[in-house]
């Protein structure tokens, strides 16, 4: 740490002495660095709020809006490929703890796919990351689906097109489309928000029954939690 002649002259002729000089201009150091990396929070945060408000979800009980991505083999997937069926969509991004907790530590969407698709609901990922942000790229996401063992598809919306017409802000958030195509839940995953560990209640399965049992889903909307689906500027 360098202190000024002039500065430690003046600290000595008060009686200081140079380490504690030192030291002094080191915490002052740490302190104005401390203080910058909570204005840094503070942005990021405003800057979230601001595009949370900006941002309008697709309502439940709405058409869902159609879409045709490309998935991590190449192959293009369009919504209407599924018309008649159960649709589970999950905003994807494997750099994201949130997401990470619920693949590599309780393996909540393969145990939700094992056990529904066989009764015909399909679950599609989405990663609305532009290139270069985290999570981003057909090799990442090839990566992640192997790594995780993932048997649906993972589909690329580099653009953000997709993700900015539903509305999602968060990885994971989830989407359930009924067999009209209609949102009949959007939300979180499960009641736990915290990075590690998964909730008591998982939204999605609940809503699964529900729905396959012809009965109303009882909590069609739940805030969603994790981290910020990374848009293009």
């Amino acid at each position: 740490m360098k202190v000024s002649k002039l500065s430690l002259v003046a600290l000595l002729a008060l009686g200081m002495t140079i380490p504690a000089a030192v030291s002094l201009a080191g915490d002052d150091k740490a302190k104005k660095d401390d203080k910058h990396a909570q204005h840094d929070k503070k942005d990021e945060k405003k800057a979230e709020k601001k595009d949370e408000k900006k941002t309008e979800t697709v309502a439940v009980g709405s058409v869902a809006p159609g879409f045709e991505l490309t998935d991590t083999d190449g192959k293009a997937i369009k919504l209407s490929d599924f018309a008649g069926k159960i649709v589970v969509l999950q905003w994807f991004n494997p750099g994201c703890p949130f997401v990470k907790k619920h693949y590599e530590g309780a393996n909540t969407f393969n145990e939700l796919n094992k056990k529904y698709s066989d009764k015909g609901v399909v679950f599609l990922a989405i990663n609305s990351g532009a290139a270069g942000k985290e999570g981003a790229g057909k090799e990442t996401n090839a990566a992640a689906k192997k790594d995780w063992k993932i048997e649906y598809p993972v589909l690329l919306d580099e653009s953000g097109k997709v993700g900015k017409t539903y509305g999602a802000t968060r990885t994971p958030e989830m989407f359930i489309l009924d067999k009209e195509g209609k949102v009949v839940y959007h939300g979180a995953i499960d009641d736990n928000k915290e990075m590690k560990g998964t909730g008591k209640t998982n939204y999605v399965a609940k809503a699964l029954d529900e729905v396959l049992a012809n009965k109303p889903v009882t909590t069609a909307e739940t805030k969603p939690y994790g981290c910020t689906v990374k848009f293009g500027s």
